[in-house]
């Protein structure tokens, strides 16, 4: 296949890369997939819900600051994303809901992808991995494919009418994260493959692509502090979900942002807080009804502070308010203010009257004994930074102010932004659904040429 030019190059073999290459072959194209790793799937392997809101007015409401035509087209080719899935005979669970406002499916990741991969070479097209793309090429503008290093050292240039940037973002760069997240975020812990470290970034600017604003954000989670995520299974096992019931403290003992927000937005707030760690307090009602419960409907409840404490991480049960004044000095809060403050907080909900910071949901006090503590820190999945496109996935110029797109280049996934600021409705379900875009883009044939 050195020869011809391929329909479609897929710089990248997770949700979205995959998604595109197989959408590509099923319908007869030619493509070629390129994977650094030795496995394809990346951070995909580790999820398990395709989601996003039900209606584009929610999408709106939740993430009123991301590009409003990628945020239409998340939602309205989120069913044909979801079909797409159970026409290769992948299960798609009955639609659920999701962190309250959204509404999605459990999926078995795995097989979806390894489905996505066979198909791929069933239709003898080429699946490359342990493949580092060198460079793209390009010819008066527009891009043709790239030049690719294989894995006994060889080069190899694949020309391609397409070419799709499908790396899966920046979050395993730490000095990426730090310049484009916030300088704090290069020493926050990673729960997404380490592989990821910006090369679709590096690829599309290199075209003179539109980069989304630094202040965008990322998705992530509270995790328990000081706990190694070298193991893929704790990014889920040890997730703090439950703090959006909990009270949050920095390292001032202070409040500093509605828990209730959510714990994928209250792990951006941490992040610029000192230290970028925090003490995450529930009691005994919230350990009851929502530490040892299930996060979403379908996936098992486990008891989230006895894995965190087994973990190593520093926590600790109190059987009164009053036992925290007698925090270890070493853990560095000043365990007094935190009880005044916990104190202060009951007695406002008590009385109907204003907290600070305000508290949208689950006003109720925390006084039922003992009180279970854990040190929280953020972690990074994926960054919501990243190459302007188009609906049609086509990657934005920064020469035309982002209006116009650079022929022949596409990207999905984590290495697209502008869809989310500081805002979150799903990670796998744009990635399916713009991967899917980026294949019908390169299926209807050649890219105009470029702009003079």
């Amino acid at each position: 296949m050195d020869a011809e030019t391929v329909d479609l190059l897929v710089i990248g073999g997770g949700m979205a890369g995959l998604s595109a290459a197989a959408s590509v072959a099923a319908e007869g194209g030619t493509v070629v997939l390129v994977e650094k790793a030795e496995r394809t799937g990346g951070s995909a392997r580790f999820a398990g819900f395709v989601w996003t809101t039900p209606t584009i007015e929610e999408m709106r409401r939740v993430n009123p600051d991301g590009d409003p035509e990628l945020a239409t087209a998340l939602v309205d080719g989120f069913a044909d994303g979801v079909a797409w899935i159970r026409s290769l005979g992948v299960e798609c669970r009955p639609p659920v809901p999701v962190l309250g406002f959204g509404r999605g499916h459990q999926v078995d990741t795995n097989h979806y992808l390894d489905t996505c991969e066979r198909l791929i070479r069933d239709r003898g097209q080429e699946v490359l991995t342990d493949t580092w793309t060198r460079a793209l090429v390009a010819d008066d503008g527009v891009v043709k494919g790239a030049e690719c290093v294989l894995p006994d050292g060889s080069l190899r240039r694949i020309e391609a009418t397409w070419t799709l940037l499908a790396t899966g973002g920046f979050q395993g760069d730490p000095d990426l994260r730090a310049e484009h997240v916030h300088q704090q975020a290069a020493g926050i812990g990673l729960r997404a493959n380490p592989h990821s470290r910006g090369d679709g970034l590096e690829l599309g600017r290199s075209m003179g692509a539109a980069f989304g604003k630094k202040d965008a954000g990322f998705y992530g989670h509270l995790m328990p502090a000081g706990v190694s995520l070298a193991d893929p299974a704790r990014f889920v096992d040890l997730a703090l979900y439950y703090s959006e019931h909990a009270l949050l403290f920095d390292t001032t003992g202070e409040r500093f942002v509605d828990e209730t927000i959510g714990d994928h937005l209250t792990a951006m707030a941490l992040l610029e807080r000192p230290e970028a760690r925090g003490l995450l307090v529930a009691d005994a009602r919230v350990h009851r009804e929502w530490i040892s419960a299930s996060y979403v409907e379908g996936i098992p409840g486990v008891d989230k502070f006895q894995l965190c404490h087994r973990a190593g991480a520093r926590s600790a049960v109190a059987d009164s308010l009053e036992d925290f004044a007698s925090m270890p000095e070493e853990w560095g809060y000043p365990g007094a203010t935190i009880r005044d403050r916990v104190e202060e907080f009951n007695a406002a909900v008590r009385a109907n009257a204003a907290t600070a910071p305000g508290r949208l949901l689950d006003r109720l006090p925390l006084d039922e004994p003992p009180f279970y503590v854990v040190e929280a820190a953020p972690a990074i999945t994926f960054t919501f930074s990243g190459l302007l496109i188009d609906a049609e996935a086509r990657v934005r110029s920064a020469d035309s102010g982002g209006a116009g797109p650079i022929p022949g280049l596409l990207a999905a996934g984590a290495d697209a932004g502008g869809l989310y600021r500081r805002a979150y409705a799903g990670g796998l379900a744009p990635a399916l659904v713009f991967g899917l875009a980026a294949a019908r883009t390169a299926l209807a044939g050649a890219p105009a040429s470029a702009s003079r």
